[in-house]
C-alpha cells in the first residue's frame, strides 16, 4: 500500500508543480504573518477557500519564489483513500527527493487542501512546522476541519484566515466593473451603475458560484449549500438527535436577518408545536450553526459579561442571498440585507462588534472597535427621506454616544437624502461609498 501511495503522491507533486495558477478573482482576505505558525484557511463551504490558496501561490510566484518551491496538494483523491497520518511523511520525503535543493536551504511553501481527510493530520502538521523549513497553509471543507477547531487542534501553532462569500467590491471585480480612484469622485454614470449593482448584490449575495445565475438556479444552489452544511457540518458532526428543531431554527434565523433571537422564546414556540427539545440543546445548535459559518451572532455591547448573557443576540446569515430564500414575509427587506452586508464588511476590516441598547431603549446597529483603537457607532438605514425616520435614527446615535463618547457616529444609507440637517458630530455616507472605501 505504501508503494501505491508513493507513486500517486509523486505524480501529484509533479503535476502540481507543472500547473500554472488558475486565473481567479482576487480575494481581499486578511492573512496572518507570523513565522512558525500555520495559516488555517477557514470559512463556510463554497466560499472560496481553495481559490484563496491558489491566489496566495500565484502571489508568491509573482514575488519571485520559484514554482518548484510552491506545492499545492489536495487530499481529495480517491487514490489516497485510507491514507494514515504515518503515511504523510511520504509527501515530505517525495517532495525533497524531487527537489533536494529546497531542503533546509530554502523555505518552501506547502498548500495542503482537504488534509482533514487524513485522520490525526494535525500531528503531522505540527511535526512539519517543527522539523522542516516550510511555510504551511491548510484548508478544508469537511466537518472534521471546521471553523476555529483548526487553531485549537494545532495547539497554538495555527492562525486563522477567514474566507467569506464575495464582498461587494469583490463581486464587482468578478464582473469586471470594479471602480478605481476616489470613490467619492466617480462620474455620475458610474455611481448609478454601482447603485444598481448594489441592489442586485443585496438580493443575490456573494457566493462565487451564484454570481450571474438566473433566479431558479441560484435559489437551488444556495438551498443546496444550506442543506449540505446542516447535514455534514452540524447533524453528522455533532450527532444531532432532533434535526427537525434544528431546521426550524435555521429557517427562523436565515429568514429574519438582524433580528434579536431569544432561545427562551424559540423554545416556547417549539413546545407549542409539540416539539420537545431542551433549552441547552437549542443553545448548542446555535453554537454549531455559527461554528459552521452559516450564521453570525452579535452580542450586546457591554463591559458586563452578565448583561451580555441575559440579552438576546442579533443573528445574521453568512450571505444576503440566503435572506429572500427563507424570508416568508414577501417583502424586499433591503434594510436587513444592507445591515447584514455591513456586518460582514466590518468583520473583514477586523472590527470587534456589538449592538447597542441604551438605558432609554434606543438601539444602534453596531459598535465597532477596530484593532488600531478607534471605534464607531454605526446606524444602517435604507432611506432617510421621511422626517420621522431620520429623527429616530439620529436620536438613537446621540443617546448611544453618551455611553460611548469616543466613538465616531456614522449613518450608512442606500441613498443620500435630498435635505437633511445633521448634527455636526454625525457623518452620513452612502453604503456604496463606504463599502468601496477600504
Amino acid at each position: 500500500m505504501e508503494k501505491q501511495y508513493r507513486a500517486v503522491i509523486r505524480q501529484k507533486i509533479v503535476d502540481s508543480i507543472a500547473t500554472s495558477p488558475p486565473p481567479l478573482t482576487h480575494r481581499d482576505v486578511w492573512l496572518p504573518q507570523v513565522r512558525g505558525k500555520a495559516t488555517a484557511v477557514i470559512g463556510m463551504r463554497r466560499a472560496g477557500k481553495t481559490s484563496l490558496l491558489w491566489q496566495i501561490l500565484r502571489e508568491r510566484l509573482a514575488s519571485g519564489t520559484p514554482r518548484e518551491g510552491l506545492l499545492y496538494f489536495s487530499f481529495e483523491d480517491e487514490r489516497l483513500a485510507g491514507l494514515q497520518a504515518s503515511d504523510l511523511d511520504l509527501l515530505v520525503e517525495t517532495y525533497y527527493a524531487l527537489y533536494p535543493d529546497w531542503r533546509d536551504q530554502r523555505r518552501a511553501v506547502f498548500f495542503l487542501d482537504e488534509i482533514q481527510l487524513v485522520a490525526d493530520w494535525e500531528l503531522f502538521a505540527r511535526r512539519l512546522l517543527d522539523s522542516e523549513n516550510i511555510e504551511l497553509f491548510l484548508s478544508g471543507s469537511s466537518a472534521r476541519l471546521l471553523s476555529r477547531e483548526v487553531a485549537t487542534s494545532m495547539r497554538g501553532r495555527a492562525m486563522e484566515a477567514v474566507v467569506l462569500p464575495f464582498s461587494f467590491r469583490e463581486s464587482l471585480r468578478h464582473q469586471g466593473v470594479e471602480p478605481t480612484g476616489n470613490v467619492t469622485q466617480l462620474p455620475k454614470a458610474v455611481r448609478s451603475m454601482l447603485a444598481k449593482r448594489l441592489l442586485t448584490y443585496l438580493h443575490e449575495g456573494g457566493f462565487p458560484e451564484a454570481q450571474g445565475l438566473d433566479v431558479r438556479n441560484r435559489v437551488e444552489l444556495l438551498k443546496g449549500y444550506v442543506d449540505l452544511v446542516l447535514l455534514r457540518d452540524v447533524i453528522e458532526r455533532h450527532a444531532v438527535a432532533q434535526p427537525l428543531a434544528l431546521r426550524w431554527m435555521v429557517r427562523q434565523l436565515l429568514g429574519n436577518a438582524g433580528s434579536l433571537f431569544s432561545i427562551n422564546k424559540f423554545h416556547a414556540d417549539m413546545k407549542s408545536q409539540g416539539i420537545n427539545v431542551g433549552k441547552d440543546t437549542l443553545y448548542s445548535y446555535l453554537d454549531h450553526l455559527e461554528d459552521a459559518f452559516l450564521v453570525r451572532a452579535v452580542n450586546l455591547a457591554s463591559d458586563s459579561e452578565a448583561r451580555r448573557r441575559v440579552h438576546p443576540r442579533k443573528i445574521y446569515p453568512i450571505d444576503t442571498g440566503l435572506i429572500p430564500i427563507f424570508d416568508r414575509s414577501g417583502k424586499a427587506n433591503l434594510g436587513h440585507a444592507l445591515e447584514t452586508l455591513v456586518l460582514h464588511e466590518l468583520d473583514r476590516r477586523g472590527a470587534e462588534l456589538g449592538y447597542v441598547r441604551t438605558v432609554d431603549g434606543f438601539e444602534v446597529d453596531f459598535l465597532a472597535r477596530y484593532p488600531d483603537g478607534h471605534s464607531e457607532l454605526i446606524q444602517v438605514c435604507t432611506h432617510l427621506d421621511a422626517p420621522e425616520t431620520a429623527h429616530r435614527e439620529i436620536r438613537a446615535l446621540q443617546h448611544a454616544a453618551s455611553d460611548y463618547p469616543a466613538a465616531q457616529q456614522l449613518l450608512l444609507v442606500l441613498e443620500r437624502p435630498a435635505l437633511l440637517d445633521l448634527p455636526h458630530d454625525i457623518s452620513l455616507i452612502t453604503a456604496q461609498e463606504w463599502l468601496l472605501m477600504a
